[in-house]
């Protein structure tokens, strides 16, 4: 038997080692397992592994590498959105990475990890418009829409039903402020009056003393701009256990099966939320039956940006050809038109298309992610009602 000579063996091992990891590529998940939206977070966290997944069973990534996907805890807020991000970039060297869940948690994830390395984030669920004004050297994107949109499509959609003066009360951070903010600018621009405009904090026991004032401003009902699996909880409960509003609505935030589960839909005749919603049409239809498959709810909320980022982000490191300084021209260049349509899942097809020098043109989901110059896009909205056992569209909202 030959005995190698350590030195050769050791220059066989260290190139046999660059090989191995060409296996497998990192995407970071980087959502609020833990917090407020603890409960919101892994359907969200699951949609964009059902991306991953179908990229590996269709080949993998350029010259069949699989995805491998990093999970990492913001837990809803700012500190742990930077310490997360940090850790996936820094220590288990993401491609890039879809999130953060939390509006707060991604612009401290953006400024504290992301940006600095120059590594791609698309958030499926972040929706301040304070995202919008980072400086990220167009690192940062969003499948889902500004709450620049989203409010003033609200404020017009209750206009539109009839609701006359009503009080705000939202959660003191980057989500609840800008989200409230868009809403009222455009319910008074459109002729519509809010009596009373208060932050709260997160994490009381109560809050009857505030919802008693908000009450006590003359408004007929109350918009709650915050968490349905933290403290919005709270305030929708006291809300209504005192009778204090004859209607209720709530963002995004608050679209939440926690909500139900907790108060029963018997007792939420009253209450409506708003939320991004998908186009329709076959992209939609593709996603629902894949994410059905899967075991997923496809009606949960964000799951179809979800996906969208995650099959993006797949998209843009394949026409990359796994350069990650070119992730963020890569990722326009497969989102928008001109090129051949890819809808969800067809990953075969964008592989085969990118590898001849075919322009391509992703329709999601959850939309036609026309990325804009601060990487938004303006998506759809709808404003659901409780039904027997889940959130039921009530009306589009334009």
């Amino acid at each position: 038997m030959t005995r190698l000579h350590p030195a050769i063996l050791a220059a066989i091992v260290a190139a046999a080692a660059p090989a191995a990891q060409a296996q497998s590529v990192k995407f970071g998940l980087l959502g609020g397992i833990s917090g407020p939206i603890a409960a919101m977070a892994p359907p969200i966290v699951d949609s964009s592994r059902l991306a991953f997944d179908q990229v590996n069973a269709q080949g993998g990534l350029l010259d069949g590498r699989m995805i491998e996907a990093v999970v990492g805890d913001s837990g809803c807020n700012p500190q742990s959105g930077g310490d997360a991000a940090a850790k996936l970039v820094n220590i288990e060297g993401v491609a890039g990475i879809v999130g953060a869940h939390c509006s707060g948690a991604t612009l401290a994830a953006a400024n504290t990890a992301t940006i600095p390395a120059g590594v791609v984030m698309i958030s499926p669920a972040s929706t301040s418009p304070a995202v919008t004004g980072l400086e990220d050297n167009d690192t940062v994107f969003r499948t889902v829409p500004s709450d620049n949109y989203q409010g003033a499509a609200l404020a017009r959609t209750l206009l539109a039903q009839g609701y006359g003066p009503i009080a705000v009360t939202y959660l003191n951070n980057d989500y609840g402020k800008g989200l409230a903010e868009a809403f009222r600018a455009e319910y008074e621009a459109k002729g519509g009056t809010v009596t009373l405009f208060a932050a709260h904090e997160e994490g009381k026991a109560s809050y009857r003393a505030e919802l008693a004032e908000l009450a006590r401003s003359g408004a007929g009902a109350l918009a709650i701009f915050d968490y349905g699996d933290g403290s919005g909880l709270t305030i929708l409960r006291e809300a209504l256990e005192n009778g204090f509003f004859e209607r209720i609505v709530g963002g995004d935030g608050m679209k939440s099966e926690n909500v139900i589960g907790e108060l029963g839909a018997e007792n939420l005749a009253g209450f409506v939320a708003s939320s991004p919603t998908g186009e329709g049409g076959e992209s939609l239809a593709r996603f629902n039956a894949a994410q059905t498959e899967a075991g997923g709810n496809p009606d949960a909320i964000f799951v179809t940006t979800g996906y969208d980022a995650g099959f993006l982000l797949a998209l843009a490191y394949e026409h990359a050809g796994g350069d990650k300084a070119k992730m963020s021209a890569s990722l326009r260049a497969v989102a928008s038109a001109p090129g051949e349509p890819i809808l969800p899942g067809e990953w075969e097809k964008a592989k085969a298309l990118i590898a001849a020098g075919q322009e391509i043109d992703y329709k999601g989901a959850a939309g036609d992610h026309e990325f804009d110059m601060n990487g938004d896009v303006p998506g759809a909205f709808a404003l659901f009602k409780v039904g027997a056992d889940a959130f039921e569209v009530l009306t589009p909202m334009k």
